[in-house]
């Protein structure tokens, strides 16, 4: 006689070996790259070379270090703070934006090739234009994040009202909704799942060119601790930023993946 297990069952093991067995590739990658870079760094590399100091004996000790002096938590809030504060901004007039051209075909017509010029040009680009501007600080630094974060919110709303069904807005209408009611109750809800992607792919933008934007005119955050370490020849905290910031994106982009996943 044979026995079959249950899809009830069959769903419960799911749920039990499902986290195991995506932990085990995630640690088992991870462990391959650390020994990648320590052989590269340590075993491949000559006794002199500078590029030893960049290996993950000298780089992990190296966090620990800039920890307990009390200047990585302030580096890493004044990095977070200027990336909110140039999200906010990109996402108030990206929106503001996108629904502008989304709507209005003519505007969509007026504006296109100038947006597509414009979403091409370097954020950096804009770097002696902003210094110019808002001096030094924390200003230019927020344009820059703005500037790089805007355009996927923009996109991502100018695509997610052309993909309303124009038969909910007449009905909206026929119903006697005011223009501002329609865009409250058909327009805002069908695009959400579009301006949560956009918003998304921003964070991914904007913390890439946050800290290369902090190694201009400023003299606090990551991208800033980077030159400053550098131009000690302290290359082992240099690597120990890196690390940091990569594991700092990696948290927004979880945390924004678990909060924008439109549940």
């Amino acid at each position: 006689m044979t026995v079959t297990a249950s899809p009830r069952a069959h769903t419960a093991q799911q749920r039990v070996a499902g986290p195991t067995g995506a932990l085990l590739p995630a640690v088992a990658g991870i462990l391959v790259a650390t020994a990648v870079w320590w052989t590269i760094t340590t075993v491949l590399t000559a006794p002199d070379s500078m590029l030893r100091a960049f290996a993950p004996q000298h780089a992990l000790p190296a966090v620990v270090d800039l920890a307990r002096q009390g200047v990585l938590l302030d580096d890493v809030a004044t990095s977070l703070w200027r990336l909110l504060v140039g999200l906010l901004v990109a996402a108030v007039l990206g929106l503001a934006i996108g629904l502008a051209v989304g709507l209005l075909p003519l505007l969509d017509a007026a504006t296109g090739p100038v947006f597509q010029f414009l979403r091409m040009v370097s954020p950096l680009s804009w770097a002696p234009v902003a210094i110019g501007l808002f001096g030094i600080g924390h200003r230019p630094v927020y344009f820059l994040v703005a500037a790089a974060a805007i355009w996927p919110i923009v996109l991502n709303t100018i695509a997610g009202v052309r993909s309303i069904d124009p038969g909910f807005l007449l009905a909206a209408r026929s119903l006697g909704a005011t223009r501002a009611e329609a865009l409250t109750t058909v327009v805002l809800p069908a695009i959400r799942p579009h301006v949560l992607t956009g918003l998304r792919l921003a964070l991914g933008i904007a913390w890439v060119v946050l800290v290369p934007a902090e190694m201009l005119g400023v003299t606090s955050g990551l991208g800033y601790e980077i030159l400053n370490s550098r131009d000690q020849l302290a290359y082992d905290q240099v690597m120990a930023l890196i690390l940091v910031i990569g594991l700092l994106g990696f948290v927004l982009d979880t945390l924004a993946r678990w909060l924008l996943s439109g549940r």
